[in-house]
């Protein structure tokens, strides 16, 4: 199969030729036909971090326990003292992601001396694009059951362990841990904070009381769940929520709509929520995919986004909310709502 014919029928498969909204814009950065456009669109952005201020680390981890392997990458804060501690930041993808997505996020952050642990979810990660491109629709499917999604959060159990544990572990602040993650991610964060759903007559708590604040991006409604107030009413820590009024969800089998972003927002507990919606956009805006969402509008987004998550983690850990009031007004123009969250 040529290139082009295969591009054809995952377009196909994916629903684009029906005029819906492609998944694989979802976490396209995952499609090896888009790797380097993606990497090249990227370079913008990556360039404004500051060279030589982070460092890359990947580990091939396996959980024994479960016989599963959890890949990782680690953005470190190069002019990180010897006696000094770092925060963590532990990032979950999106469907179809791999940990070298988000990298925006990842250097950005560890440039503010933050360390950021970016998971990979075998199961629901980038192999999900290889294979038959028709056979797509049921690849995806599979990844979304429950079975993928618990795993996914113990995976970042597992992965916390580890990253302690390790000679980096050393130098990690764990009074300052945070989970973030976009899209599939975004729930498997907000599992890891306190959301809890009923099985079989039994509710599932997976819970890490380690996690001290989360970022949510993009987050879908929990599968087959009706109340999301229940659901999210376990959560204890302040949490960030990012979205756009374009963050419409659409694969094979499945629609959320850009409503649906709030609606997590509105039913999540804790002690403080801050909540920005930017104007435009689109689900996969988020990613490392450049132009989705609007070619110049997809570069601010990213750069407002980074801010914003620092501004937010300084309000968290060190009481400083002008950061967060000064962000609002500055990206005023690219907002359709803001919600600071600041104060105790």
């Amino acid at each position: 199969m040529t290139g082009t014919t295969r591009r054809k029928a995952l377009l196909a498969a994916c629903g684009l030729l029906g005029g819906g909204l492609l998944i694989c814009q979802v976490q396209a950065q995952s499609d090896p036909l888009n790797a380097l456009a993606q990497t090249e669109a990227q370079q913008p952005l990556l360039a404004e971090v500051p060279a030589g201020s982070y460092q890359v680390k990947e580990f091939d981890w396996r959980d024994a326990g479960r016989q599963r392997e959890v890949p990782v990458r680690l953005y470190w804060p190069s002019q990180l003292a010897a006696d000094a501690k770092a925060p963590l930041v532990v990032f979950s993808h999106g469907i179809g992601g791999s940990r070298r997505g988000y990298s925006y996020l990842g250097a950005y952050w560890a440039s503010q001396g933050y360390a950021s642990l970016h998971l990979q979810h075998v199961g629901s990660d980038r192999q999900l694009w290889m294979g038959n491109p028709f056979s797509l629709p049921g690849r995806l499917q599979g990844a979304a059951q429950d079975t993928e999604a618990i795993n996914r959060v113990q995976d970042l159990h597992f992965a916390l362990d580890q990253i302690l544990a390790s000679p980096q572990g050393q130098q990690i602040d764990k009074r300052r841990i945070i989970a973030a993650g976009h899209s599939y991610g975004a729930n498997t964060t907000l599992l890891a904070i306190g959301a809890r759903v009923e099985r079989k007559g039994e509710l599932l708590d997976f819970r890490d009381k380690r996690i001290q604040a989360a970022i949510i991006l993009s987050a879908p409604p929990f599968y087959g769940e009706t109340d999301p107030a229940k659901v999210l009413a376990g959560v204890t820590v302040p949490s960030l929520h990012i979205t756009a009024t374009e963050d419409v969800i659409r694969v094979p089998g499945y629609f959320s709509e850009a409503s649906d972003r709030i609606a997590i927002y509105e039913a999540t507990a804790g002690p403080r929520k801050t909540l920005a919606v930017f104007q435009g956009g689109s689900h996969s805006i988020f990613t490392d995919r450049g132009g989705t969402g609007g070619v110049a509008l997809n570069p601010r987004v990213k750069t407002a986004t980074r801010e914003l998550s620092l501004a937010f983690l300084r309000s968290v850990f060190d009481g400083l909310d002008d950061p967060l009031q000064q962000w609002g007004l500055q990206n005023k123009g690219l907002l359709a709502r803001y919600v600071s969250g600041s104060g105790s």
